[in-house]
């Protein structure tokens, strides 16, 4: 995990103000540089020359490879620069060796050429950068960068296709051009996210004040002129050597009629048990001693090197239950769990809360439960359940931090969702070392947080996917899984990592895998969500199905079996709810306000 700041001008370098800093900083605290460079570039209207200052800082966040490799990035024998925030876990289908900044630099840096004689600028600016979305089309992974081609005078900028990193960008009103990791909480007006929909370049060396109309991929940003190319996909998609870029992130609906109702045994069950698996183990091994002792107590082989953000709901649970079956004994794996006072609804006397509100969290009590489930399971495994509560004075004080984090979202939901996501990163709460009422102060030690987003998506796990069901058969549940799919990118996946990182931690998103995506693509519905099968109610099948006589619901069913295989029969048959309620984050003041207000 890295923060990167890069500024292009015409005028001066702009560097980031303090506030900007410290927010990048927080990101990245192990190591921090900058590279200032100036150029001449040519105006194609105005017969002149103006020089061009472009500046590139990064922090970094070190979790790969055996040392900090310090950004941003060059080597010896090239003029080249690259700031990377991301995990390259693999390109073009082999695993990243070593550091993957070292490694995503030689793949960008070996792709570069000059073009064939004679071609006019704007045409070879395009073909450059088609050339390096194919290379960044072999990397499969998480990512945010900024690549200076300095021999062609280019900047190159981008997100991965699901936009699992943040990357923002603003245009001062001087024309000059800002990308940054996260927003410095001013010119709010101003900052917006890099769209993650392709490769995008900067002509340093080239102004177009005017843009031919068959040069469509060709924008102007003040005053330079922006090129976007969309992600290419290359190779064989049905080969194992697969790459990242799914270029339609979409379904097709399949005609072969609903199929017998989903168990442990069914095979896309066993499946998704070895793809998340597969997923997991990229993301969980190699992971460095965290560099300090957070608990005097501890000796330091007991430090978390993992965390989970647990709710005890289904996608987490399982993700921490398949953790153990990868991780050696001797390392614990903290669950981190977060409820808030909401002055709403707890009620009060005197002023104090009549009962403990942190407790009464319906996430608290799904968590204590499926804490409890896991420890029987898997006995072996020293868990540790961090109980973060959150009051309510301390959500005003963090408030416009969060709103500076999170921007340029800027509504009340955004708000009561990044208020449980930073509080549950920050991971300082309360931990019981054995199972009694004892309780002591506990800070994780984890930098790696893992994350179930992305199960509801591939799965039909929203309320909404029922619904499409009920209302329209299987057309209108597929077309209701094709529109949350299709738009991953676009979503909050850049304002969560604002959240996450401002604690020196990085999210994983073993759901979000490349190849466990494509997988769920290319799977027919019925084997992954049962709103078609008829309800259970005879003995045996009760049994098989779910706990208590009860059926597992439809929604996310193959994970529901998954949980079910692993002997978390409590957790196959959890409901879904949303992180704002199941934290209690949501309307924490008086008023009319609803999710979709703007902040003020």
């Amino acid at each position: 995990m890295c923060g990167i700041f890069c500024s292009v001008s015409t005028r001066k370098p702009l560097y980031p103000g303090p506030g900007l800093e410290q927010l990048l900083v927080n990101r990245g605290p192990d190591s921090n540089g900058k590279t200032l460079k100036a150029t001449r570039r040519t105006c194609t209207i105005r017969a002149s020359s103006e020089e061009v200052h472009l500046l590139c800082w990064s922090t970094v966040l070190s979790l790969r490879g055996l040392g900090t490799v310090d950004q941003p990035y060059r080597e010896n024998d090239s003029s080249s620069t690259l700031c990377w925030n991301g995990e390259a876990w693999s390109i073009s289908g082999n695993t990243a060796a070593g550091n993957d900044t070292r490694a995503v630099f030689s793949l960008l840096e070996n792709s570069k050429s000059t073009g064939p004689d004679g071609l006019d600028r704007i045409t070879f600016v395009l073909a450059r950068t088609k050339e390096l979305s194919a290379k960044l089309s072999e990397v499969s992974g998480p990512y945010a960068f900024v690549f200076h081609d300095q021999s062609n005078g280019l900047l190159f900028f981008g997100r991965d296709f699901l936009g699992r990193r943040s990357l923002l960008s603003r245009t001062t009103t001087d024309g000059e051009i800002v990308l940054s990791s996260v927003s410095d909480g001013q010119h709010q007006n101003f900052w917006r996210e890099v769209s993650a929909d392709g490769l995008y370049c900067i002509d340093l060396l080239h102004s177009f004040d005017e843009v031919p109309l068959e040069h469509r991929a060709v924008q102007t940003w003040g005053k330079f002129g922006i090129f976007r190319v969309p992600y290419n996909y290359i190779g064989d998609p049905g080969q194992p050597t697969n790459i990242s870029v799914i270029p339609h992130l979409s379904l097709t609906e399949d005609s072969s009629g609903p199929a017998a109702l989903l168990s442990d045994q069914s095979q896309s069950v066993i499946s998704l048990e070895r793809l998340l698996r597969t997923s997991l183990a990229v993301r969980l091994f190699k992971i460095p001693q965290p560099p300090t002792r957070n608990v005097e107590t501890e000796s330091f082989d007991s430090l978390a090197k993992i965390a989970v953000l647990f709710s005890g709901g289904l996608d987490c649970t399982v993700l921490a239950r398949l953790a153990h079956d990868l991780l050696p004994l001797s390392e614990p794996i903290d669950l981190l769990n977060v409820a808030f006072e909401n002055p709403r609804v707890h009620k009060t006397k005197n002023g104090e809360p009549e009962k403990n509100p942190y407790e009464l969290c319906p996430d608290r009590i799904t968590g204590r439960n499926s804490f409890t489930e896991l420890s029987n399971v898997c006995p072996q495994r020293r868990w540790r359940f961090v109980a973060i509560n959150v009051p309510f004075s301390e959500t005003l004080e963090h408030r416009q931090n969060i709103i500076t984090l999170m921007h340029p979202h800027n509504t009340e939901m955004d708000l009561s969702i990044c208020c449980a996501l930073y509080f549950a990163a920050r991971g300082r709460g309360l931990y019981s070392p054995s199972f009694d009422d004892r309780t002591e102060p506990y800070t994780t030690s984890a930098r790696v947080l893992l994350s179930g987003l992305g199960a509801d998506e591939l799965f039909g796990g929203y309320t909404r996917h029922a619904t499409a069901y009920r209302r329209h058969g299987t057309s209108g549940l597929v077309s209701e899984l094709d529109l949350d799919i299709s738009r991953l990118g676009q979503r909050n996946l850049g304002r969560d990592d604002r959240v996450f990182s401002n604690w020196s931690r990085e999210v994983r998103f073993p759901f979000l895998d490349e190849t466990l995506v494509r997988w769920a693509l290319n799977t027919p519905v019925h084997e992954k969500c049962d709103f078609a099968a008829s309800r259970i109610n005879h003995g045996e099948a009760q049994e098989q199905y779910g706990r208590g006589g009860e059926e597992l619901e439809a929604g996310k069913k193959v994970l529901r079996c998954l949980a079910w295989r692993l002997g978390m029969k409590h957790v196959a048959s959890e409901k879904k709810r949303a992180i704002q309620f199941g934290t209690r984050t949501a309307k924490m003041e008086t008023g009319q306000t609803k999710g979709t207000t703007l902040l003020t």
